[in-house]
């Protein structure tokens, strides 16, 4: 799922997520790819004759109709989508007078396994939820003999989630200590690190299946010698190792650029690839990028856009509308993820740039 599906996705969310029923009258129904639609309005129809048990009744008579409408709306579909269906309907209305009885419709980007019917005062959103969620996680350990952290990557976010330091002493030993004594010590101490790091790598690690790869970056050769102590099964994922210099939090980002080779097909090298495009032309031909809701659209109007580069914090009004002015100048547009370094830059400058075809003049 691109972030412009996710962007979708999350809207339908949000709008449903909003409604409250005064009871238990907002209806969900999730049917899985490959179900007859057929039983499925056979069910429905059904719950209609049970609703008319409801003793309430103003919750009755909103439960029969959301009922209705969505075996009305489920007999446009000739069969059900690849995916599945997920269908809600009920009383959005939050007028105390009045009804409004709607019904929303989406196929999710991932198929359906299960089938669900539920009555509730909110709408059941927890499946297309889980949805939104990176499925693929990378793993990331920065390491030297002094610091160590470790995070995730998922989609475009890293997070921290260990950092420890360790009691390996300095390469300059304290007077009085014979040089192989000190070698001694700083080999114990080194060896009493790493047992600690395996112990929070497969902590974090071990049981986490959605882990498709473990990355490992430092300076030198601690990064290597840390492999002979961590756990067979976490060598098995290990996908690659880099030369860095930072073993704090940053390490991890600059882990994540390093391995560009290791992560080419993944959303985050992608987002990262245009806007080091995007900053790179702002420093060597600064007439070739506008940034600005303002300066964007008047080169739209000119034509004179490659692509548009927008922060999936934009409003959605704002970014219907430059996504309408994509289509008449024939330019691209690429939402941003505000999870990366180069997603906040932009996010700063206003959460909109752009690439062009050509330098304009001031």
């Amino acid at each position: 799922m691109d972030l412009k599906e996710k962007q979708k996705l999350k809207k339908f969310i949000a709008t449903l997520a909003a409604v409250r029923g005064r009871h238990t009258e907002l209806v969900s129904v999730y049917i899985p790819a490959g179900y007859d639609l057929n039983k499925i309005v056979g069910h429905l129809q059904q719950e209609q004759g049970t609703a008319s048990n409801i003793k309430d009744a103003r919750t009755r008579q909103n439960v029969t109709d959301s009922l209705e409408r969505m075996v009305k709306h489920l007999r446009l579909f000739k069969k059900t989508p690849d995916n599945g269906l997920a269908i809600f309907a009920g009383d959005v209305s939050q007028a105390e007078n009045k009804i409004d009885i709607q019904v929303y419709s989406i196929e999710p980007p991932q198929p359906l396994k299960v089938k669900i019917y539920r009555c509730d005062q909110t709408f059941y959103l927890d499946l297309i939820k889980e949805m939104m969620e990176h499925k693929e996680v990378y793993g990331l350990i920065v390491m030297d003999k002094r610091e160590c952290s470790i995070g995730i990557l998922q989609g475009t976010y890293i997070k921290l989630t260990q950092n420890i330091t360790s009691g390996v002493p300095g390469k300059m030993r304290a007077g009085g200590q014979s040089a192989n004594r000190f070698a001694r010590l700083r080999e114990e101490a080194a060896k009493e690190f790493y047992n600690r790091i395996n112990e929070l790598v497969n902590k974090e690690f071990l049981a986490k299946k959605e882990i498709k790869g473990i990355i490992i970056g430092g300076p030198g050769h601690t990064k290597e010698e840390l492999v002979e102590y961590l756990n067979n099964d976490i060598k098995k994922k290990i996908i690659g190792f880099k030369d860095i210099t930072y073993t704090d939090e940053s390490g991890l980002h600059d882990l994540v650029e390093r391995s560009q080779d290791l992560l080419v097909n993944e959303l985050i090298m992608q987002e990262k690839n245009i806007m080091s495009k995007f900053f790179d032309t702002l420093g060597k031909t600064p007439n070739k990028i506008v940034y600005g809701i303002k300066e964007v659209n008047h080169a739209l109007e000119l034509a004179a856009v490659d692509i548009v580069l927008v922060s999936e914090d934009m409003d959605d009004k704002t970014l219907e509308k430059l996504e309408e002015s994509c289509i008449k100048s024939g330019s691209k547009l690429q939402i941003i993820s505000v999870d990366s370094r180069e997603g906040k830059q932009l996010k700063d400058l206003g959460g909109v740039g752009a690439i062009l075809r050509y330098e304009l003049q001031e």
